[in-house]
């Protein structure tokens, strides 16, 4: 039941399953199934949104990012880019710059933010959506496993992803460029290491949906990197001086729920955080049920990226820290406004290749084998009482019935049926 090719920030951990199915009942796109008291993770429709490792009771579901301490002999250089997340963790009145500092502390030759090409990418979006005149309403791109949603569950909505290169990727690229320049090494011999909160973003790394090979080489989960990080803020007189941008600000909006959008300018948008809410919204775009909307920001996590599996604060407390810290810290970015408008019309933020949706292994490889196959699952589903309880071990009846047809259930795993109901 797993497709080859895809990577995966996340697996199940069997000694501590104990087959509750709850990460069943998270998982938005039917991705998991539970076989003898066992979770497992079919992977072509899993899309690294993370709701199964927050879903389960006993942490069975355990993420997978890259280790602090690893590091490769084939980079020179190390570079930090920490999501604005990582400042939400910290108290309100820690700044920004201690908490570069910090990472350079703990093994990090130099430590860029995010900060401009979050405010750029603002900007760039605005010009986007003045002067588009395709298909609206456009989604946002800078949540991965939104993007992987679509994907997997509404292929016919790709076209309404915003192709625009996302903040993450502007920075780590800069930041070779910027450096290679100066130390006169080659891009590909400095290690960008980006410290996430999700482990969508681990995978947009590992594997990116726009591109060839991602301008990040790892990424260091928050809950991590934050003992380490703490411990060595405790002692600032062993640290150094954190280098950003020379015209960088304090960007953290876009970690929270509507941090974009409330400076994107535009009256026409709406923001939803929360699978279970995002697949709601996306059902009324397919349904053409969504009106008088331009611009749709959305993150798989509740709340935005700060509500991500690999956080340590409380996400209300995150949210609360983030607000002040941008009052606080905050810059103005129309001071950018000529310099994005150049770029844009270069074609700086413009993907790399357009968003497809993901191709789904048929039922069978030879097309005359797949129709019998398709036509006995309906046979199967019709015989089944519909009421998707999932008590079976699969999401839904529609899934048993494919399941059966696989060969990987039978109907006596049908409680229902089994009852003589």
């Amino acid at each position: 039941m797993v497709a080859e090719g895809y990577y995966h920030a996340h697996e199940v951990c069997l000694e501590k399953c104990d087959g509750r199915m709850r990460c069943l009942r998270a998982c938005p796109t039917g991705a998991i199934r539970v076989r003898d008291g066992k979770a497992r993770i079919i992977s072509e429709l899993c899309v690294d949104c993370g709701d199964c490792i927050t879903a389960c009771p006993h942490s069975a579901v355990v993420p997978l990012a890259d280790r602090l301490d690893e590091r490769s002999p084939d980079y020179v250089c190390r570079i930090a880019i920490p999501s604005p997340v990582l400042y939400s963790q910290f108290p309100s009145d820690t700044p920004p710059r201690r908490i570069r500092e910090g990472l350079k502390q703990i093994g990090f030759d130099h430590v860029f933010d995010v900060s401009r090409a979050c405010d750029w990418a603002v900007l760039a979006t605005r010009i986007f959506l003045r002067e588009h005149t395709g298909k609206w309403p456009m989604i946002s791109s800078f949540c991965p496993a939104v993007v992987r949603l679509i994907q997997v569950k509404y292929p016919e909505l790709t076209e309404h992803i915003l192709a625009m290169e996302v903040p993450r990727e502007v920075t780590a690229r800069e930041a070779k460029m910027k450096l290679s320049k100066e130390l006169g090494i080659a891009p590909e011999k400095i290690e960008a290491v980006y410290v996430t909160a999700c482990p969508a973003k681990v995978v947009s790394i590992r594997q990116p949906a726009e591109k060839q090979k991602s301008w990040l080489d790892r990424a260091v989960a928050i809950s991590e990197i934050y003992g380490p990080l703490r411990n060595a803020m405790a002692h600032p007189e062993n640290g150094g001086t954190a280098e950003l941008f020379e015209d960088a600000t304090y960007g953290p909006g876009w970690s929270r729920l509507g941090g974009m959008t409330s400076v994107l300018g535009r009256e026409k948008w709406i923001a939803v955080s929360g699978t279970n809410d995002v697949t709601k919204i996306l059902d009324d775009i397919e349904n053409s049920r969504l009106r008088d909307v331009e611009f749709i920001e959305a993150s798989t996590c509740l709340g935005g990226c700060i509500g991500g599996p690999l956080t340590v604060e409380n996400i209300y407390v995150a949210r609360s820290r983030t607000i002040r810290l941008g009052e606080k810290h905050g810059g103005n970015i129309e001071r950018y406004a000529g310099q994005v408008e150049s770029l844009y019309r270069s074609g700086f933020f413009e993907m790399e290749n357009p968003l497809a949706p993901r191709p789904l292994s048929p039922l069978d490889p030879d097309i005359g084998k797949a129709i019998a196959k398709v036509r006995k699952r309906d046979e199967i589903y019709e015989s089944l009482p519909k009421i998707d309880c999932a008590a079976c071990g699969s999401p839904s009846c529609m899934a048993l019935a494919e399941d059966i047809v696989k060969g990987d259930a039978d109907r006596s795993q049908c409680v229902v049926l089994r009852a003589g109901r």
